[in-house]
């Protein structure tokens, strides 16, 4: 099962970049999206617990779920302005390689054993990653340095991140408390950002971001499941491969057609999946 919720978060990923590659089409705040977004869970994830019952909430399960929804949002806020600075053939494929963190932490610090085959597969669904989101442009307007600092705070955030799932997971912390703390946090973190940014609000937004915010529930819910039963170091690696879902919404909605090297890469992910479950 756990195996089923790591596909299931994959897909909810996707959607949700989907989603956010649909808005900034339409020159959306991605900011202003994600503050809604994070609203709506947290207030869905407490309307939940008091509902089911919330068992007591501790001084590490709120720090630790704070700092996730704040590295999430900083995440998704420092790659779309990589974007904006350099070539997206080079941002995509530099930021997805995080995933290698805390799979490294997996083995090195929460001793997970990984065979060979497992192994032989998770640097395959890596691989096949990074050849997905690979896109060959050219971007007269590149300007290194800020680009660079954008991609290291996005690998560093999304890399980090990853590393606190496994540990709430590790101390078998409950999940929706962690959830109400992320959301929470990253609530806080966004509305700061969005006074910040000075942009206008557009009703839409608010209509988009409820729809994100609903999915992500889903979406780290199933993760949070995932890691907790499952085996981490293949988990990442699946959830990494989001874009899979992110490519063919492109083909389905946006009527982009697929490349040779995608098609491959697609092929090369399904292959990886299956030497994970040798």
């Amino acid at each position: 099962m756990w195996i089923a919720a790591a596909f299931a978060t994959m897909i909810c990923f996707g959607m949700n970049n989907s989603i956010f590659k649909w808005s900034t089409g339409k020159g959306l705040s991605k900011i202003h999206i994600q503050f809604i977004f994070y609203l709506v869970a947290f207030l869905i994830m407490v309307a939940y617990g008091i509902i089911h019952g919330l068992e007591k909430m501790n001084l590490l399960t709120i720090v630790l779920g704070a700092i996730i929804g704040i590295l999430n949002a900083n995440g998704n806020i420092q790659m779309s302005k990589a974007f904006e600075k350099g070539p997206a053939s080079l941002t995509s494929p530099l930021i997805g390689t995080n995933a290698i963190v805390p799979i490294l932490s997996a083995g090195l610090i929460f001793h997970e054993h990984i065979t060979i085959f497992q192994w032989l597969g998770i640097i395959i669904m890596l691989g096949s990653a990074m050849v997905i989101q690979y896109s060959p442009t050219t971007n007269s307007g590149f300007h290194y340095l800020p680009w660079l600092i954008r991609v290291m705070m996005a690998f560093i955030s999304f890399g980090v991140l990853g590393i606190l799932m496994k540990t709430s997971s590790f101390f078998h912390l409950q999940s929706i408390n962690i959830l109400i703390s992320m959301y929470g946090g990253g609530c806080l973190y966004l509305a700061v950002n969005s006074i910040l940014d000075k942009n206008k609000w557009v009703k839409t937004e608010i209509n988009v971001g409820t729809l994100v915010g609903i999915i992500s529930i889903l979406g780290y819910s199933a993760y949070f499941y995932a890691l907790k039963i499952g085996i981490s170091s293949i988990v990442f690696p699946v959830v990494s491969l989001n874009c899979l879902v992110v490519i063919l919404a492109g083909c389905w909605i946006f009527k982009e057609k697929l490349k040779l090297y995608q098609v491959i890469g697609i092929c090369s992910a399904l292959l990886g999946i299956v030497f994970t479950k040798i």
